[in-house]
């Protein structure tokens, strides 16, 4: 009988036992596991149930104070929403953090409510936000800028400029910034003449040597002469959508003849046959291809800062804000001018 049973002192029975325990704990320990996280997930989606819908100020009140999460949580959920661009959820969470939050952290949420209203386009509640900061603590600069950004969204150029004095104060460099919105001044200012305006901004880009894009885009709608004779060949290529758009009458030969890139350009266009080849790719597909082929120069224009890609052309960066940072990028698309001044011929 014995022989069927091993001994306690046998090696081999102390191996079994410590498989099968191991076997035990894992078998246990895996279904606990399963049963802790279904009653997590359970808790998750009870708790992510409440934000279905917008909850109403009171419930969101009672929410926050019961402290299911902490303020850091409700900040970070207010602005994934804003991120997300549900701004009314954003606004509401800010709204009553503002209330019953920590005080400490009164002036960052503050800060965090104006941003968002500058994003969802409450400009006038933004404005008073940042004032609102500013007026308790005004050596503050990004309180100061989304101020700056707000009256240049308001077309109020002159108290914009007027928010360059304090962040100059500040060690900020302001001379972008100030010969911006002052080219922005003369360009929305009804009581100065298209002529007059043209000569206001050769003053600023002289003085700046920046804005190129702004400044000769405006000066070649209104007088393309003036233009060739005060443009700097050399920055071309930051132009290149409205040198491309521009009407042969307009153009002016002798200088185009003179620059490698314009020739290019041109040459492309179809209007001079100067250049054989380009190293711009788009540029020398044009030039190579037949000429009863429909196609034509497509941009885009990306944020040398961010690197954002838009679908116009753009001044200020709407994304980080920065100036004078578009780049337009090259594309090769079919010619809807063309075919359409086809149409028209053809019914005559």
């Amino acid at each position: 009988m014995n022989t069927l049973f091993l001994e306690f002192d046998d090696p081999l029975f102390g191996i079994i036992i410590f498989f099968v325990l191991i076997f035990v704990i894992t078998f246990f320990s895996y279904w606990f596991a399963r049963f802790k996280k279904k009653e997590d997930y359970k808790h998750l989606d009870k708790f992510l149930k409440q934000f279905h819908s917008l909850p109403s100020q009171n419930e969101l009140k009672v929410l926050i104070t019961k402290g299911e999460l902490s303020e850091k949580s409700w900040l970070l959920l207010a602005n994934a929403y804003t991120k997300n661009g549900n701004y009314e959820k954003g606004i509401e969470i800010y709204r009553e953090l503002l209330k019953v939050g920590d005080k400490a952290n009164y002036r960052d949420t503050l800060f965090l409510l104006g941003k968002t209203y500058f994003k969802a386009g409450f400009l006038e509640r933004a404005r008073q936000i940042f004032l609102e900061i500013l007026n308790g603590n005004p050596r503050t600069p990004q309180a100061l800028n989304y101020l700056l950004l707000v009256y240049e969204q308001m077309k109020d150029y002159k108290q914009a400029i007027e928010v360059l004095e304090p962040l100059g104060e500040l060690k900020k460099d302001i001379t972008l910034e100030s010969a911006y919105l002052n080219a922005l001044l003369v360009l929305n200012n009804p009581e100065i003449s298209p002529e007059a305006k043209v000569y206001e901004l050769l003053k600023i880009h002289k003085s700046s040597k920046q804005l190129t894009y702004l400044i000769f885009e405006y000066i070649f709608r209104v007088n393309p002469k003036v233009a060739w004779e005060n443009f700097d060949t050399s920055k071309a290529e930051l132009l290149i959508d409205v040198l491309w758009n521009c009407d042969k009458k307009d153009l002016n030969f002798d200088i185009i003849m003179q620059n490698g890139y314009l020739r290019e350009l041109y040459t492309a266009k179809g209007y001079i046959k100067e250049a054989l080849r380009s190293s711009v790719f788009e540029l020398d597909v044009l030039m190579n291809l037949d000429s009863n082929v429909n196609a034509t120069l497509g941009f885009e224009y990306i944020c040398n800062n961010c690197k954002v890609v838009f679908p116009f052309a753009f001044h200020r960066c709407s994304s980080c804000h920065a100036i004078d940072t578009s780049r337009a990028e090259l594309s090769l698309v079919k010619d809807y001018h063309k075919d359409f001044s086809e149409e028209n011929n053809s019914f005559q």
